[in-house]
C-alpha cells in the first residue's frame, strides 16, 4: 500500500469584489486581502526532480500565480448579472478583452481598469470553486496523474475562508 501526503502553498492577492444581493455592506465595492491556499495531495515520485515530492512548491506557486494573481491581483472582480459589470463590460470591452480560463470568465484588462466578471456572486465561497476548477488540471498534469488538487481555501479576511470542495458529512 503506498502513502498519501498532502502539501499546500498559499499566494496573496489584493482585489475588490462586492455581493450585489447582500443586505448590507458587502453590497459597496470594497476590497480584501484575499489568501489562496491549494493544497494537493498524493503520492511521493519516485524518480526524477520531484522525488520524495508530492508535487514541487515552486510549479504549485508559478501555476496559482499564472491562473490566479496575474488574472485576479488587483481587479475587481463583480458577477455577469450584476449591474455594475454590465456597465463595465460596455465601457471597457474595446479591444482589450478576452475569454480565460475553462469557464469562460471575461478578463478586462484595460488602461483604467481590471475587470474579471464570474458567473456567480464572487463571495469567497464561489472564487474558491472558481480557483479550484481553474487549478485542477494543471496539478494533474505536472504530476502525471499522481497528485490532484484536493481543495482550495480562499481566506476572506484574517478570520473568515471558504474552502472547495468540501468532503463529508
Amino acid at each position: 500500500m503506498s502513502e498519501k501526503f498532502q502539501i499546500m502553498r498559499k499566494i496573496e492577492i489584493d482585489a475588490a469584489h462586492r455581493v450585489p444581493e447582500h443586505g448590507s455592506k458587502c453590497s459597496k465595492i470594497h476590497g480584501h486581502r484575499y489568501v489562496i491556499e491549494a493544497h494537493c495531495a498524493g503520492e511521493l515520485a519516485s524518480a526524477g526532480e520531484e522525488t520524495g515530492m508530492v508535487m514541487d512548491f515552486s510549479f504549485l506557486k508559478d501555476e496559482m500565480d499564472k491562473r490566479i494573481g496575474t488574472i485576479y491581483d488587483h481587479a475587481l472582480i463583480l458577477c455577469a448579472n450584476d449591474k455594475a459589470a454590465l456597465a463595465y463590460d460596455a465601457y471597457l470591452r474595446e479591444p482589450h478583452s478576452t475569454l480565460f480560463g475553462n469557464y469562460h470568465h471575461v478578463f478586462i484588462n484595460h488602461e483604467h481598469a481590471k475587470v474579471v466578471i464570474v458567473q456567480h456572486a464572487p463571495t469567497a465561497e464561489n472564487l474558491a470553486r472558481v480557483w479550484y476548477r481553474e487549478l485542477y488540471q494543471s496539478v494533474r498534469e505536472r504530476t502525471g496523474r499522481r497528485a490532484h488538487l484536493a481543495k482550495i481555501v480562499v481566506w476572506e479576511t484574517p478570520n473568515c475562508c471558504a474552502s472547495f470542495p468540501h468532503y463529508g458529512k
